[in-house]
């Protein structure tokens, strides 16, 4: 399941990246979204969401959200 298909304000453990762009990769573990970590889907936009992850709000779009796998 992918973090579109998410609940709003349901806490979900991130099993894995999938992307085969290292950039991405980098980009999300820079955010401190990896796997094992918690996230949470706060609400939901036209073209993304915003998540809550270690404290933090990040909006990211629905092709990020597809590649974030919970």
């Amino acid at each position: 399941m992918d973090l579109l298909s998410a609940n709003l304000g349901e806490e979900y453990i991130v099993k894995d990246i999938v992307t085969d762009d290292e950039e991405l990769n980098a980009f999300l573990f820079s955010l401190g979204c990896y796997k094992g970590e918690p996230i949470t889907v706060v609400s939901r936009l036209k073209g993304g969401c915003v998540v809550s992850i270690k404290d933090a709000r990040y909006n990211i779009d629905n092709d990020l959200a597809k590649a974030i796998s919970i």
